[in-house]
């Protein structure tokens, strides 16, 4: 007799172009500990702004008619959906937990129910950014960076 609870589509294989469904995902979480589920969290948040950066570079191309390039952001924005609903899902876990949930993605002045620490809002109040404020500062970051004003450090 099965002692765990996972569901029964749990072993199933996936092709390497199948994503684990919500639920799966959900259920993986269960068992992890606090600090995994947010540097889950946090890988994601990772790959959302680097696919976000993608379809930033490729949005010229694309409507200048590049199928391929269409393709790709078309394939990214669904990635994205994706893995902003995982991280939800990694939320929903450690609240489920009754523990607290810090704003990964925040500036490095912080970010309160959607209030800049020196009083200036950004964001929809809930922790996360929306899709066009995300957008503005990924775009604000790679004019910097094609200036040569890049800070040092690792952006996650």
């Amino acid at each position: 007799m099965p002692t765990h609870n996972l569901p029964p589509d749990a072993f199933q294989t996936f092709s390497a172009s199948t994503p684990i469904t919500p639920a799966l995902f959900a259920t993986a979480l269960r068992d992890l500990p606090l600090e995994t589920l947010y540097a889950r969290a946090a890988e994601l948040q990772n790959s959302i702004s680097h696919l976000l950066s993608s379809n930033i570079q490729m949005k010229p191309f694309a409507d200048a008619g590049d199928a391929d390039c269409v393709d790709a952001i078309r394939e990214n924005d669904e990635v994205v959906r994706r893995f902003e609903e995982r991280v939800g899902l990694c939320r929903e876990e450690a609240e489920r937990r009754g523990l607290g949930w810090s704003l990964h993605g925040a500036d490095e002045e912080g970010v309160t129910n959607g209030e800049g620490v020196n009083g200036s809002g950004s964001g929809n109040g809930s922790g996360r950014l929306s899709d066009e404020e995300l957008r503005r500062r990924l775009e604000a970051q790679m004019v910097q960076e094609e200036e040569g004003e890049e800070e040092d450090g690792v952006y996650l």
